[in-house]
This record gives C-alpha cells, sequence and structure tokens, in this order.
C-alpha cells in the first residue's frame, strides 16, 4: 500500500473513529446538556451506519463486485428518513450504500445487513432463514437470545448495545476490536 492510500485510509479511519466517538458521547450525555434529546431512531439509525465501519464482510456476502451495501428494515420501519439521510452518499468498502425496507426474508446476497422489527415474531425461525454474511439488528435481550447478533438496548434512557460475537462470528463476519470495546456486553 503506497502512503498516499495509507494517508486515505488513515482519515477515513479517524473520521469514522470521530463520528462513533460523538454518536457514543452523544448517547451518554444527559440529553439536558446537548439542548435537546436526540430521537431514540435517530441516534439507532447512526449506530447502523456505523456498524458497517467496523465490520468486515467476505466478497461472497454480495452477488457481484458491482452490487451496493444493502441495510434493510424487515417489518415496520421506526426510522422515518433517518436512516435514509445518514445512508446519502455514503459507501462501504467502495460500495454504494442503499437502504431497503422489505417484508419477509430477503434472497442470498442481496442484504448485508439486516434490522429486524420483532414485535409479535417467531425470531428464531426469522433468524434462522438468513444466509452467511448477513448481520441481523434488533431491539432487546430477547433478540440476543434467539439468534440476534447485535441488540438495541435502552438504559438509563441511552441507547446502548449488546453483541454476540460468536454468532457474527459464526456468519463469516469479522467485527473489530474497537466495536466490542464500547457495546454494552458481548457474548462470546
Amino acid at each position: 500500500m503506497c502512503a498516499e492510500q495509507k494517508s486515505s485510509r488513515h482519515r477515513r479511519i479517524s473520521w469514522v473513529c470521530a463520528v462513533l466517538a460523538a454518536a457514543c458521547a452523544a448517547l451518554w450525555w444527559p440529553a439536558a446538556a446537548l439542548g435537546q434529546p436526540v430521537p431514540e431512531y435517530q441516534v439507532k439509525a447512526a449506530f447502523l451506519l456505523n456498524f458497517t465501519k467496523f465490520i468486515e464482510w467476505p466478497a461472497n456476502a454480495f452477488a457481484d463486485s458491482g452490487s451496493p451495501f444493502s441495510i434493510c428494515i424487515l417489518g415496520r420501519d421506526p426510522f422515518g428518513r433517518a436512516l435514509d439521510d445518514f445512508a446519502e452518499g455514503e459507501a462501504v468498502s467502495d460500495r454504494k450504500l442503499v437502504v431497503r425496507r422489505i417484508n419477509e426474508s430477503p434472497a442470498a446476497q442481496t442484504c448485508q445487513l439486516v434490522f429486524v422489527d420483532s414485535a409479535g415474531k417467531d425470531l428464531g425461525r426469522i433468524l434462522g432463514g438468513f444466509g452467511r454474511g448477513v448481520l441481523t439488528v434488533g431491539e432487546g435481550e430477547r433478540f440476543l437470545r434467539d439468534g440476534g447478533m447485535i441488540a438495541f438496548v435502552i438504559e438509563n434512557r441511552r441507547v446502548r448495545f449488546d453483541i454476540n460475537q460468536s454468532a457474527v462470528e459464526g456468519v463469516g463476519l469479522k467485527i473489530s476490536s474497537k466495536l466490542l470495546s464500547v457495546a454494552r456486553s458481548v457474548e462470546k
């Protein structure tokens, strides 16, 4: 890797770390210190985007080299425009980032990250239907117990997340130690 590529990569990593640090700081400071509360799903949307920067997907998670990186929302969409706004103009590993809303489990290689609305659903069956190379994100501690990989939780009125590291690695994804270090808990 030439010096210019290293410098560019270092700037991108520094930017991503700064964004993640800012998102985490916004979560840990009381809303009054921010001047106004940040809506919960705007924070979760920012986290979804940042998760893509700290997890490595294998090439076979995509249909071909020109396929976009897709964040899919399965079921009810609690994000509104927030996720679309954050994703606009972004790329993940040189792939255009797109947001899709789906009502059933996606075909292989069409979604790399799936946010699952778990309300009243048979999570074990749904989560078992995703193939390799798909990161599943949902809400609540039940999500991890049912086989999910990253679960948003609310702790002291702040958005946090737990990680099931073995589930992530079990589908061929590599998770950064930096992401693991800011998780509320990590199941191995």
